[in-house]
């Protein structure tokens, strides 16, 4: 089988707004950036993906992710999940596609790995949020056998779509796929569990529940 993965980006200027009040403008584009180099790593580290995928309507962005390894894809449509379907469609040569958030700062390949293990039988694999409604991750085989439905509550949504669609489905709760950065108390969480991670002497990256 093979695996592809697209990453959707928001244009910098737009980089995690809800952290306006706490961060400078320079200091959310170089967060945003920093964790997207991560995911990136980890996935092109993992070796069990053909492509990996950036898409984004921010060409600065997509230049650096080419640097990084990726492949860049100009966002063809408006509104995110118009713009993740598009750039899928672009993706013919993959059986199973991976579509993941940038913003997970404790990914490891281990994450990665579950993914592909239950996609074997699962057709749509899941990884929650850490409230458990929203999606930082789906993987769906074949590409495109559901609309893209990211948004509030989008959990359920894919669930009940899935059945609609007589897909088999499963979710992940692991740390590494819940743990996103949106607001000043994740940052200060991020902050800490690195901290943790030194004093041990043990990678924070690989975290995993």
């Amino acid at each position: 089988m093979i695996y592809s993965a697209l990453i959707p980006m928001k244009n910098l200027v737009k980089a995690k707004s809800r952290l306006a009040s706490h961060i400078s403008q320079h200091q959310r584009e170089a967060l945003v950036l920093d964790m997207l180099h991560h995911v990136l790593h980890v996935l092109l580290e993992s070796r069990l993906l053909a492509r990996v995928y950036v898409v984004s309507s921010d060409s600065s962005i997509l230049a650096q992710a080419k640097t990084w390894g990726a492949q860049p894809l100009i966002e063809e449509q408006q509104g995110h999940n118009a713009a993740l379907y598009a750039a899928a469609l672009r993706a013919t040569d993959a059986s199973a596609i991976l579509t993941i958030s940038a913003d997970l700062p404790l990914l490891c390949t281990g994450d990665i790995q579950a993914m592909i293990d239950q996609s074997k039988q699962y057709q749509l694999v899941l990884a929650s949020s850490l409230d458990c409604t929203g999606t930082n991750a789906m993987l769906v085989r074949p590409p495109l056998a559901l609309p893209y439905l990211f948004g509030p509550n989008s959990l359920q949504r894919y669930l009940d779509a899935a059945r609609q669609k007589h897909l088999n489905s499963t979710v992940l709760h692991r740390l590494g796929l819940a743990f996103d950065v949106d607001t000043i108390g994740d940052l200060r969480e991020l902050a800490v569990v690195r901290s943790e991670s030194r004093d041990e002497n043990e990678p924070v990256l690989c975290h995993v529940t």
